[in-house]
């Protein structure tokens, strides 16, 4: 079968298409045939080798895949053949793994699938469990009325428009063209703003008759970071789920005084917090999967590559080009 794998961390050019021999099940495993493979931001860490959590080198890049079960260990029900799965490497060891045409993973790992969704689009559900968190649960001191994406129109953020508008929650979100804004409003979003006309704290101040918004997030950090306090409602929550422009250069505590009138916050989330705490993490991603299969939500496939093409697919989210979910098709 056919590998992508990475011997040394580096650029696109790190990222090699093998033939491995096909995985063979233990007694409690799967082996689960890939219909998509997801392509994300760890995965560009992972061949840059830098990813907090990296897995030993060679290693295959590769945190989501949706397919069917193929075989089963001795110990495994045999009615699991030919079900339709979600695996994520975050109910594995180790993160990576997925870039490959056929995975071998515990059988009390995987998701099972309503047979009614769409396998392909069931690779976008690990952005929307990240999205369920940040609606839903890492604010829980009052409802939410309104949010703020930084970068609505991307894989994570657009899933997050979607959770909050199911929530009923009123939706603000940035993005850099026309097009973007176009494919924001398609998940929901109420309020598309082209961060490159102005200020978007100011267009969100404008747009909400000065009240701000309950709750922002963000996944780029860096210098523009600190003035999304400004745009946050009183008592509101301003959330960082990664940083992709490295951390803020701001005092952060001078801006949350300077804007103390209105007892904003500040809050860090990653996935990472359920590593330990497998029941709830599985909890939020069963629920994802309820809210899929009831219509509240619409996964979206934007774009995608053969794994042959893996080096213009990483190229594409590095160049921030990307709207929705990128995969790759075996």
């Amino acid at each position: 079968m056919r590998k992508i794998v990475i011997r040394a961390p580096g650029g696109v050019e790190a990222l090699e298409l093998v033939d491995v021999p096909a995985p063979v099940p233990g007694p409690r495993d799967v082996v689960v045939e890939a219909a998509a493979i997801g392509v994300g931001w760890p995965d560009i860490l992972i061949r840059r080798g830098t990813y907090k959590w990296m897995p030993t080198l060679p290693a295959s890049p590769g945190s989501d895949l949706a397919g069917h079960v193929v075989a089963v260990g001795a110990e495994v029900d045999t009615s699991m053949l030919g079900q339709p799965v979600l695996v994520t490497a975050r109910e594995l060891p180790q993160r990576g793994g997925c870039y490959a045409e056929r995975v071998c993973v515990p059988a009390d790992a995987v998701f099972v699938l309503p047979p009614h969704l769409d396998v392909e689009a069931a690779v976008c559900l690990p952005n929307y469990q990240v999205a369920w968190n940040l609606v839903h649960e890492v604010e829980r001191s009052r409802p939410l009325r309104s949010i703020f994406i930084n970068g609505v129109a991307g894989g994570v953020g657009s899933a997050v428009a979607q959770i909050a508008k199911s929530a009923g929650m009123t939706v603000y979100g940035s993005v850099s063209s026309e097009a973007k804004a176009a494919f924001a409003r398609e998940q929901g979003v109420d309020h598309a703003i082209d961060r490159t006309r102005g200020s978007v704290v100011a267009e969100v101040m404008r747009l909400s008759q000065g009240a701000g918004v309950d709750i922002a997030v963000d996944h780029v950090g860096g210098p523009g970071f600190a003035a999304l306090i400004g745009l946050l409602a009183p008592w509101g929550t301003l959330v960082s789920y990664n940083a992709s422009g490295g951390l803020p250069e701001e005092n952060l505590l001078g801006e949350l005084r300077r804007h103390g009138a209105r007892c904003p916050a500040i809050r860090i989330f990653e996935m990472h917090v359920y590593d330990n705490d497998r029941e709830n993490r599985r909890r939020i991603m069963n629920s994802v999967i309820a809210a899929w299969a009831e219509g509240r939500i619409r996964p979206i496939v934007s774009k995608r590559y053969a794994m042959e093409d893996v080096r213009q697919a990483h190229a594409l989210l590095e160049k921030g080009d990307a709207m929705g979910k990128v995969i790759l098709e075996p």
